[in-house]
């Protein structure tokens, strides 16, 4: 009798502190929507001008927002498995599911692992590769060598230069990789990987064999590009420098990842496919980086979206500054959740670059669309979603639209389409396999299939394994080439 009364007072005391599900949504996004302002303004200065102290800046305003986080996800779980509201119910799974870098408990712990990732993500901004008589190169100085240098001593130089300076961000992401497994094991997960793959509304096992799946349908499609271009380079490089079998050089593909080959297309171009070369019209016609956003812009317009706002003209970094280091990597940022939007790229004249501020603005127009929604469905239903929507945008460069806006006078011929598949295929269908890497790579090293000591190693296998892209120079574990 004293048990079940027992029992009883302890379910009714459970049940009548419960609290309300709505009201405690309510509250998280109040609390989350704060933070991530103030994160994503420290962000941005610390990748817009990279010193010790915007690290420090940018480290402490993640790390209010990963401790929180964690927090509220480990609140939200106390309301699995109870019938509430649907969109109550999507609400408490992004806050299981939101962290990206899930950090342990302790306060201790999420301020190194917040640090580290500051540092990071600086030293690799900052990096230059210096030479002889302090001649030093930036990622946007040495990508302009590897798109448009044939000389293979060249290439070998600056793309052995530049991975040499990933090599301090070893130990860093080691304990990095740690910290956050740490996290995610108290969130439930078995590692960070398989939170990472439980973002997509399917088990995360399920995700990883769709990848394998969709990528064997592309597989075909991808080796017979792959043998194209490793018998175009052979011609011009001869059998000492490009094997006539097996995996290509990496540095001899045009991008400093290999990871675009867009760059020779010179090189590979089918024969008889006259086209135009849209870097030279942009140099030319003397389009300025600013027209080129311009040019983007009215692309959008001319879909019925508003145009960017001032403010995103007076607040975006479009042109590389001279007076500091920056994160140069292209992004697209939603500040502050409603029309404080920008972009931080270090545009160049190029064709390229062109594709990747209408990819970069489709980000942007996107977040704006879904400013008036609720702080955690302001995001895409996943993160590939997001790049899907930019990538759509970025098909639209086609010869009719460049005719319509004035860059090509006349249309090619059907006959030249080959020409320009090739083109899309050296962008798009060459960068499925290394997008695959880095994934895989990640989510070994955070199963622990990959150990410290076999970094570099598990990373030339698995872009062999899937590019056919093998390392131009000797590596070892003193390299940290994943940085």
């Amino acid at each position: 009798m004293k048990a079940a009364l027992l029992t009883l007072f302890v379910c009714t005391t459970v049940f009548a502190q419960s609290p309300d599900p709505a009201a405690f949504v309510a509250d998280a996004e109040a609390r989350m929507e704060a933070l991530a302002i103030d994160a994503a303004r420290a962000a941005w200065v610390q990748e817009t001008y990279i010193t010790d102290d915007t690290q420090l800046i940018a480290a402490a305003a993640n790390e209010k927002v990963i401790a929180e986080g964690v927090r509220l996800a480990k609140e939200a779980a106390r309301f699995d498995g109870l019938p509430v509201d649907p969109a109550i119910r999507r609400k408490l799974d992004l806050l299981k599911l939101g962290l990206t870098s899930p950090a342990p408990s302790d306060p201790a712990k999420t301020a190194e692992l917040t640090r580290l990732a500051a540092r990071l993500e600086s030293t690799y901004g900052a990096a230059k590769y210096c030479r002889k008589n302090n001649d030093c190169l930036d990622v946007q100085q040495i990508g302009t060598i590897m798109a448009t240098s044939r000389d293979p001593k060249q290439l070998l130089d600056v793309w052995t230069g530049w991975h040499a300076t990933a090599r301090p961000m070893r130990s860093d992401y080691a304990r990095f990789a740690q910290l956050m497994n740490e996290g995610s094991h108290e969130l439930g997960f078995k590692d960070t990987g398989a939170m990472w793959r439980s973002n997509y509304d399917m088990p995360p096992e399920q995700f990883a064999a769709e990848t394998d799946r969709l990528w064997n349908q592309v597989k075909p499609l991808y080796d017979a590009l792959h043998c194209h271009v490793r018998a175009k380079l052979l011609d011009k490089y001869g059998s000492q420098i490009v094997p006539a079998h097996g995996p290509i050089p990496a540095h001899l593909l045009g991008n400093i990842w290999a990871q675009d080959w867009s760059n020779i297309y010179d090189l590979v171009a089918p024969p008889s496919t006259p086209t135009y070369d849209l870097t030279e019209i942009l140099k030319q016609k003397k389009i300025g980086k600013l027209d080129m956003v311009r040019a983007g812009e009215r692309f959008f317009k001319s879909l019925g979206f508003a145009p960017l706002p001032e403010t995103f003209w007076t607040r975006s970094m479009l042109i590389q500054p001279r007076d500091r280091d920056v994160v140069c990597h292209a992004s697209a940022e939603d500040v502050d959740g409603k029309d404080d939007i920008r972009i931080k790229m270090c545009i160049e004249q190029t064709a390229e670059d062109l594709k990747v501020i209408h990819h970069e603005l489709g980000h942007n127009m996107y977040q704006r669309a879904y400013k008036n929604q609720p702080f955690l469905f302001k995001n895409s239903a996943n993160d590939g979603f997001h790049e899907a929507i930019g990538d759509t945008i970025a098909l639209s460069i086609t010869p009719p639209y460049l005719k319509q806006i004035g860059l090509i006078q006349t249309e090619p011929p059907a006959s030249a389409d080959l020409g320009l598949l090739m083109r899309d295929a050296l962008d798009k269908v060459a960068f499925l396999p290394f997008g695959i890497v880095v994934d895989q790579w990640r989510w070994n090293v955070f199963s622990g299939e990959i150990a410290p000591a076999d970094y570099n190693k598990a990373w030339w296998q698995l872009r062999e394994k899937y590019q056919g892209v093998a390392a131009p120079a000797a590596r070892d574990e003193n390299d940290f080439d994943p940085g």
